[in-house]
C-alpha cells in the first residue's frame, strides 16, 4: 500500500493538514526528510518548527524531527495556513491573453507562474490574476475558479479558462471525452529510436516520493494515460519532440518521456537536471551547465490548443511561440550538434 495523502483544511482554517502512510518498502528515514519528499514547497525550517510546536504525529503520538519513519507508520503534520479567503484575493498581475469573449479566454502562461493558490504559493498565481481581470469566475469540481485544465508551474504555454458555469461544463466535458486538442513541445535527453509513437501506461503517485508521479504499466494503480509523440528535430544528445495529449494526467509528458528513457531536459523533479546523455569531457559538461542556465526549468511548452466553442460550435485553434528561454536553449544545442559532427 503506497502513501496516502489527504490534505484538508481544519474547521477554523488555521492549519494545513497532511497525512501519509509510509510504504511497505520504506527504509528508516528521519521524519523531517520523509516529509520533505512528500510535501511540495515545505522547507526544512517549516517542518522543524512544526515538530518543535508538537504538530507532527506518528501513529498518534507526537514526535521530534529526528524520529525515524518506518514502513507502515502513519505520519500526520499540521502547518499554519492562511485563511481560505486569503487564497482567492484578486491581484493586478499582467496576463498575456491570446483570446477572450463573453464565455471564455485563452491565456499564454509564462514559466514560473503557479496556476492556482496552494501550499507555499498563496499569492501571485494565475487565479489571483484572473480574479482581478474577470468578475464571478465559475468554480470547477476542485473549487478552482475558471480552470478547465492545468499546466505545471515551470511549464509555459496556453491555458483555457471558462467565464461562465455553462462554458465550464461544456469545455470540461471536451477534456473528459478527449476531444480537445493539446500539443506540447519538449526537449528531451537522448536520441529517440522511433520518429513517432504512442506511450501508454497508467499514471499515479510514486509509492515512495509523493512529489513525483509514476507509470504503472499493468494499470494496477493510477489512471489511464496516453501520449502521442513525434520527433521534430534530432540534436545529437537531445531531441526536440512534439507531444499530443489524449489524456491529461498530472506531469503526464514528463513521466511518460522518462518512462521510455528520455527524461525532459533540466526537469529537476525527474532527474533531467543531470547530464543523462553525452560525453565526460569537461568542455561538454560546461556546455550543458550553460544550457541549464539559459533554461532553468523543464523544457516543456504547451504550444497549441484546440476545442469547440461552447456557444458557436466553431472549432477554435490557438498556437503560441516557444518562449525565448527554451528557444535559445534549443538553438544552443542546434549549434553544438552541427559542430560536433
Amino acid at each position: 500500500m503506497g502513501p496516502e495523502n489527504s490534505p484538508e483544511l481544519q474547521e477554523d482554517e488555521l492549519f494545513e493538514h497532511h497525512k501519509f502512510v509510509a510504504a511497505k518498502g520504506q527504509e528508516p528515514l528521519r521524519v523531517d526528510k520523509f516529509l520533505m519528499n512528500f510535501i511540495e514547497h515545505a522547507t526544512r525550517n517549516k517542518i522543524q518548527k512544526a515538530a518543535k510546536d508538537g504538530h507532527i504525529w506518528v501513529n498518534g503520538a507526537t514526535v521530534k524531527q529526528n524520529y525515524k519513519v518506518k514502513a507502515g507508520d502513519e505520519v500526520k503534520v499540521l502547518f499554519e495556513h492562511p485563511p481560505h479567503e486569503f487564497l482567492l484575493v484578486p491581484e493586478a498581475i499582467p496576463l498575456d491573453i491570446v483570446y477572450e469573449d463573453e464565455v471564455l479566454l485563452v491565456v499564454n502562461k509564462p514559466a514560473g507562474m503557479v496556476v492556482h493558490p496552494g501550499h507555499g504559493n498563496y499569492s501571485g498565481t494565475l487565479i489571483n490574476a484572473l480574479l482581478h481581470h474577470t468578475d464571478n469566475l465559475p468554480t470547477n469540481s476542485n473549487e478552482r475558479p475558471g480552470l478547465v485544465h492545468r499546466i505545471d508551474k515551470d511549464t509555459s504555454g496556453l491555458l483555457l479558462v471558462a467565464k461562465t458555469e455553462d462554458a465550464m461544463t461544456h469545455l470540461a466535458k471536451q477534456f473528459f471525452d478527449k476531444t480537445s486538442e493539446r500539443e506540447y513541445v519538449a526537449l528531451v535527453w537522448g536520441n529517440l529510436e522511433d520518429d513517432e509513437g504512442t506511450i501508454t501506461g497508467a499514471i499515479g503517485r510514486h509509492p515512495k516520493n509523493r512529489l513525483q508521479m509514476h507509470v504503472f504499466p499493468e494499470g494496477e494503480t493510477g489512471k489511464e494515460a496516453v501520449t502521442h509523440f513525434k520527433v521534430l528535430e534530432r540534436l545529437g544528445y537531445v531531441t526536440l519532440v512534439s507531444c499530443k495529449l489524449e489524456t491529461g494526467r498530472t506531469h503526464q509528458i514528463r513521466v511518460h518521456m522518462k518512462y521510455i528513457g528520455h527524461t525532459l531536459f533540466n526537469d529537476a523533479r525527474y532527474g533531467g537536471e543531470k547530464i543523462l546523455k553525452g560525453t565526460t569531457f569537461t568542455k561538454y559538461r560546461q556546455f550543458v551547465e550553460n544550457a541549464f542556465k539559459i533554461l532553468p526549468r523543464q523544457a516543456l511548452h504547451a504550444k497549441t490548443l484546440g476545442f469547440v466553442h461552447p456557444i458557436s460550435g466553431e472549432m477554435m485553434r490557438f498556437d503560441s511561440e516557444i518562449p525565448d528561454d527554451m528557444s535559445n536553449c534549443i538553438e544552443k544545442w542546434r549549434q553544438y550538434s552541427k559542430h560536433s559532427q
